[in-house]
């Protein structure tokens, strides 16, 4: 079903993902793959240049006005990076910090198969079910929400500064965050056209956040999406439906402990053996 690649796909560990071909200029070609493998960190990590990302659709109420940046030192780069950063990004992803979130860590948090999982097939009992035009044809898209995702919002909205950063478009992103953040944890949102596009995979480029790298946590559960910024994440695993899943409640008291922390490298070193997210 062509409308169903507009959700980030993730392929369950008996599945082999397919090749992806990648078309800028081709309507049909927006499958977004994450891959569920846990060897990523073996990859040699490459120089890469910042591709031209757009901001959010013209008129949208989620639109970021461009900001100015001032140069980076590779100094501020995560340790992982041995090679020169290529090009340094012209503009920023977010917009100014807000004061009352100032000091707070900035906390990406990816979308499907991480808080949610959703599909073009009902499913019984879903949370949402929300109406998309695909190709002027009406579909419907089945949200299910994973078990605890409302405690760890609250409270990650109370520790943090949250972003949403999922690899889907938006045109099914934005509706669904509508749906699932009823407390406006969310500070700000990024679709697919805010990752950059390596080889065969959507990757979020942190440096690209207008943040200090160091104040920057990100939880997905997909290692190729934060393949640049490997020191910086929270791996958590796929959920499509295991209602007795507990993975978001027990990361809470850990990410609790990291809010308080210098920094996000020491942060994540010092967590307790019950806590640690590894």
């Amino acid at each position: 079903m062509e409308g169903a690649f507009i959700i980030a796909h993730v392929a369950r560990k008996e599945e082999q993902l397919p090749p992806l071909q990648w078309d800028p200029g081709s309507a049909h070609d927006v499958l977004s793959t994450k891959s569920c493998g846990r060897n990523i960190f073996s990859l040699l990590f490459w120089c890469f240049s910042a591709q031209n990302v757009r901001q959010f659709p013209e008129g949208s109420k989620h639109a970021i006005p461009p900001k100015e940046s001032g140069p980076v030192s590779k100094s501020n780069l995560p340790r992982v990076l041995q090679c020169q950063y290529s090009r340094i990004p012209d503009i920023w992803l977010l917009p100014e910090i807000e004061t009352q979130v100032a000091e707070r860590f900035c906390l990406v948090i990816d979308l499907d198969e991480t808080l949610i999982h959703s599909s073009f097939e009902p499913i019984d009992n879903a949370d949402f079910i929300v109406p998309l035009q695909i190709e002027g044809v009406a579909e419907w898209v089945y949200v299910f929400k994973r078990p605890y995702v409302d405690e760890f919002l609250q409270r990650m909205g109370e520790l943090f500064e949250c972003v949403l950063f999922t690899a889907s478009l938006a045109k099914y992103a934005d509706p669904v965050t509508d749906l699932l953040d009823k407390w406006g944890v969310f500070r700000a949102r990024l679709f697919r056209e805010s990752c950059v596009f390596h080889q065969g995979s959507y990757v979020k480029d942190l440096s690209r956040l207008g943040r200090d790298l160091n104040k920057i946590i990100i939880i997905d559960n997909s290692p190729a999406s934060y393949i640049f910024h490997p020191d910086n994440a929270v791996p958590i695993t796929s959920w499509f439906d295991d209602l007795s899943d507990t993975e978001l409640l027990r990361l809470i008291p850990a990410f609790e402990e990291l809010s308080q922390a210098e920094n996000v490298y020491t942060g994540l070193g010092r967590l307790t053996p019950n806590q640690s997210f590894f």
